[in-house]
């Protein structure tokens, strides 16, 4: 299936329309007086160092292994520190916050919908979020309980856990958010968003596919790429360390993405190859045009089209 046949299909069938936040009353962060972190790795402990650095007045428990949480919570992350059980971890909570793997986010939804308060907002930090808003829907009804918010901060590092967590690590940077238009009305995201807005964040609405579609050829295409080029040159050492004895500081650029582990993009990877698997063979196809433009001027406009990119992108 081709990506733009994806493309339209998601557009029209589903109807998303991708917007920023903008809602039609004020509501106060303060709805959110108390904040449960499951999972404390790199997004997780950088939304506890966030909240601790910018919505000071926030009670904030972390949930997690218990080496993992003992060392946010040593870090001055968290208020309190749990592992094993979870619902002592969601008591009187007023925001549930998931930053764990797509997988194990999947096999955590049903319980903490038994255990969530009901007036709790609960909210992911997944990368892919069809198979993410699919399950929720199963598990959080539309009233009378807990909220579901789909989301995925655009920010993130080459390296994982909580010893690269960073209490800046949102600012600046786009936060998908995924849902209905009629959750943008309820009072538990409207303070949810103000936090987000605290820490720096800019929130944008759009629909889950539309998400994968756009991250998958943004985000998780780069990732491969990444990795393709890596392999080849490991490959092609030589006994002399060339031809990467050679290479300067545009090659670590490039490759930086590659410093990821499989284990952070695996689930990524397997809940979203549709998208992945058409972007691969486009872009397979984009390198025989280079090939074939190699020994003429034609290559001078792709050039050209990968200056107006790299500005647009130093623009955003």
């Amino acid at each position: 299936m081709s990506l733009r046949y994806l493309f339209v299909f998601f557009s029209l069938s589903f109807n998303f329309q991708l917007s920023t936040f903008n809602p039609q009353f004020t509501m106060n962060s303060h709805l959110i007086n108390r904040a449960s972190i499951l999972g404390t790795g790199l997004i997780g402990g950088s939304f506890a160092l966030a909240l601790r650095k910018y919505a000071t007045d926030i009670h904030i428990s972390g949930w997690d292994r218990a080496e993992v949480v003992r060392e946010a919570h040593t870090r001055g992350a968290l208020d309190e520190a749990f592992c094993a059980e979870l619902a002592p971890a969601l008591q009187n909570t007023d925001l549930i916050y998931i930053a764990l793997p797509i997988a194990a986010t999947l096999d955590l939804l049903s319980e903490v919908a038994r255990h969530a308060p009901a007036h709790a907002l609960v909210t992911d930090a997944c990368s892919t979020k069809v198979r993410i808003v699919e399950s929720a829907a199963k598990f959080y009804p539309a009233a009378n309980g807990p909220l579901f918010l789909g989301g995925h901060p655009m920010a993130g590092r080459e390296l994982s856990g909580i010893a690269h967590a960073d209490a800046d690590l949102f600012r600046g940077n786009t936060y998908a958010l995924i849902g209905a238009s009629s959750a943008k009305d309820d009072p538990r995201v409207s303070a949810f968003v103000k936090i987000l807005e605290k820490v720096g964040a800019r929130p944008v609405w759009l629909g889950a596919q539309q998400h994968d579609y756009a991250v998958g050829l943004a985000s998780h295409l780069p990732q491969l790429a990444a990795v393709a080029l890596a392999g080849f040159l490991y490959d092609h050492l030589d006994e002399n360390g060339l031809p990467i004895t050679l290479a300067g500081p545009g090659l670590r650029d490039s490759l930086r993405l590659a410093g990821s582990p499989y284990s952070t993009w695996r689930d990524i990877v397997l809940t979203n190859q549709e998208v992945l698997s058409a972007s691969l063979d486009l872009f397979a196809r984009r390198l025989d045009d280079l090939r074939e433009k190699l020994a003429s001027r034609e290559l001078e406009s792709d050039f050209d089209a990968a200056n107006e990119l790299y500005k647009l992108l130093r623009s955003l």
